[in-house]
């Protein structure tokens, strides 16, 4: 599967998670429940998935840790807010 098709999914079931539950929760909460749907749609994932950084020959084993990384090819994170400021 390529990218745009599993951002395609990933972006499905993201909106699947927030038409049932609604805003106003915590970023935990959306995650468990985003893992639960991605398992039944049959996508493979991580949660909190280790990416390495390599600088100037250092490697960097657990620089950043992607709460989802899926189908070895898609990093999603997750954030919540309690509003939307508006972009100027």
């Amino acid at each position: 599967m390529d990218e745009s098709a599993t951002a395609q999914r990933v972006i499905g079931a993201a909106l699947e998670v927030h038409r049932t539950l609604g805003p106003g929760l915590l970023e935990s909460a959306y995650q468990a429940c985003l893992a639960r749907e991605l398992g039944l749609i049959g996508l493979p994932f991580q949660t909190e998935a280790a990416i390495a950084v390599e600088y100037k020959g250092l490697n960097v084993k657990s620089a950043y840790r992607a709460d989802f990384l899926i189908n070895h090819q898609l990093i999603v994170e997750l954030k919540t807010v309690n509003n939307i400021l508006p972009v100027p």
